[in-house]
């Protein structure tokens, strides 16, 4: 695979933390399902926001897997617990422990070296 330049490098870095987003968003949606009755109206609506975001993730991932090693595209898709994290805070207020705050530093640590050029 051609590598990219830095700058557009970069940019696509920045794209994929957006498709990032939009899945663990998905993840949100499925949360939010599931604070519904099954098959009840809000668990419908829930659950069908789920899969329109995952639909557009997945046409979004497979751009980002064509102009991005695999390694690097999978090591930024692991950022998807510090997004999930950063909603279940947000938007559920839910509390983090020192615990999941050590494990994201080690998984952006891991994605910065994954990253980084040799």
């Amino acid at each position: 695979m051609k590598q990219p330049a830095a700058r557009s490098k970069a940019f696509l870095l920045i794209a994929l933390q957006f498709v990032v987003i939009i899945y663990s968003l998905a993840n949100v949606m499925s949360k939010i399902a599931s604070d519904y009755p099954f098959l009840s109206l809000p668990f419908i609506l829930a659950y069908a926001g789920e899969i329109m975001l995952l639909g557009i993730y997945a046409l979004l991932w497979q751009q980002m897997i064509q102009r991005l090693d695999l390694t690097i595209a999978y090591a930024g898709r692991a950022l998807a617990l510090l997004w999930s994290m950063l909603w279940a805070v947000l938007i559920f207020h839910e509390t983090i422990t020192r615990n999941n705050v050590i494990g994201i530093i080690i998984v952006i640590i891991g994605t910065v070296v994954v990253n980084t050029d040799e």
